[in-house]
Parts: C-alpha cells; structure tokens; sequence
C-alpha cells in the first residue's frame, strides 16, 4: 500500500522577480547524534548528490577533521572542498532516512537534495505550473 504524498509549495527566492524566482525548497528536520536542526533544501533532480553547507553540519555538531572520505564536487562547486557526512532527516511526518551529504568546507551554496541519496529514498512529482511539488517515501 502506497503512503500518501506530502504537496509542498514552491518558495520564492527573490522577490524583485516573483513568480520566476520560486524554487523547490523542502523543510526538513536533520539529525546528527543528539543534535538536530530544521533546514530546507533545494530539490534538484539535476544535482547528482546531496550537498550541506558547512554552516549547517557545524550546527549538527559534526567535526570536519573527523570527516575522512573526500567527494569531488562539480560544476560551479568544483572548486570547494568536500567530505562524506551522513545524517538522519525526517520529512513531514514520513519515517527518518539516512542521508549521504556532500559536507562543503563553504556555506556558498543551499542545502541541495540530489540524485544520490535523495532521490533514492523519495519519490518526488514537480508541478512547476502550479509552483507544488510532491513527495511520498520510495514504495
């Protein structure tokens, strides 16, 4: 039996544009041990990973000395550094999942929730004309 999907809206980044400028962004909550954090990242089914600020896992309490496997990051974050961070996230009132982050060593990015592992673990239906995208667990 399938879960019902969560809709979520689309949010506007930038308010000089308006409509043009609203994004997938998802609220979520993400764990690490003790601590948690409420975060909202951007849906991107072109990214191929997911990506975290470094911001963000100081907030969880991670260590970026204690982070030992590097990831290559591309496109326009080529150029940063980056290690494999993974942490516990709960979306809406669907089970936690472990997510694989990307741990940048910049906080010049949003959260980006991509390919591996987002996409792995939620099914996700984009209604751009209607600035809604929906989510359920994968079946």
């Amino acid at each position: 039996m399938s879960v019902p999907a969560i809709q979520f809206p689309y949010v506007e980044t930038d308010p000089n544009v308006g409509s043009a400028s609203r994004m997938p962004y998802l609220p979520f909550t993400l764990s690490l041990g003790e601590r948690s954090v409420s975060a909202s990242g951007l849906v991107d089914s072109g990214a191929s990973i997911n990506v975290l600020p470094h911001s963000v896992g100081i907030q969880l309490g991670a260590i970026w000395n204690q982070q030992k496997t590097p990831v290559q990051l591309t496109g326009n974050l080529a150029s940063i550094e980056a290690r494999v961070l993974v942490a516990m996230a709960v979306v809406g009132s669907f089970p936690p999942v472990q997510l694989a982050f990307a741990w940048a060593k910049s906080d010049g990015m949003p959260v980006i929730l991509g390919e591996v592992n987002f996409f792995m673990e939620f099914d996700v239906c984009f209604f751009r004309s209607r600035s809604l995208f929906d989510i359920r667990p994968k079946a």
